[in-house]
């Protein structure tokens, strides 16, 4: 570690980077989404000024996940939903690089069709970490974070991001994991029904390893 930083240096190194930024090349969305995620953005910030100004290979794709508190499915979608289970690699994770995220169906050949609770099976037994709650509602607080390639459609039809890495039970009794969509123009959730069928374009997001 070198000499501390005074606040006069770090005015001057704001004020130099802020002098040079194009700003007319800059989405104002974007920047919104800065100042809503300023503890994350700050910290990818600070490693750029480490790096001496200059982009981290490697890291660009990356996105810090907060686990100062965890999902609460009572706030988020209402009362009587609570967790029943979760994958617990998955809630060790503060930074997801999303040059490593893959998608899953599970079919095996011959396959179009699969309930949620043996696609929910085969992915344990496959043992790739399924991504969680928490890391869905940082995804939903942030939509300029979601890649652009996940609006993608499969098969002409709308895909759905499965976050079944947490699984959710309803008031009815029934077992949900939730999903991010894309349609008529926006970023939507849905909490999907494990004993329902799922086609190829409900696609679980998972890791190979952390």
């Amino acid at each position: 570690m070198g000499k501390p930083v005074s606040t006069d240096q770090s005015h001057a190194v704001m004020a130099a980077l802020a002098t040079n930024v194009d700003w007319s090349e800059l989405d104002l969305e974007v920047l919104q989404g800065i100042i809503r995620t300023s503890k994350d953005a700050g910290k990818q910030f600070t490693a750029f000024l480490k790096n001496g100004g200059k982009m981290i290979i490697g890291k660009i794709n990356s996105i810090f996940i907060d686990r100062s508190k965890p999902f609460d499915p009572e706030k988020f979608i209402g009362k009587g939903w609570s967790i029943e289970e979760q994958d617990e690699r998955s809630l060790s994770i503060t930074e997801l690089d999303l040059d490593k995220v893959q998608f899953k169906t599970c079919f095996k050949s011959g396959e179009n069709l699969i309930k949620g609770e043996e696609k929910l099976k085969r992915l344990k037994a496959d043992g790739r970490v399924r991504l969680d709650a928490k890391i869905f509602q940082m995804f939903w607080g942030n939509l300029h974070l979601i890649p652009g390639s996940w609006k993608e459609k499969v098969n002409g039809n709308i895909r759905f991001i499965l976050f079944d890495g947490t699984i959710l039970r309803g008031p009815d009794g029934d077992r949900y994991a939730l999903s991010l969509y894309w349609y008529d123009g926006e970023w939507r959730w849905h909490c999907r029904w494990l004993e329902g069928g799922w086609i190829a374009n409900i696609l679980s997001v998972v890791l190979a390893s952390i």
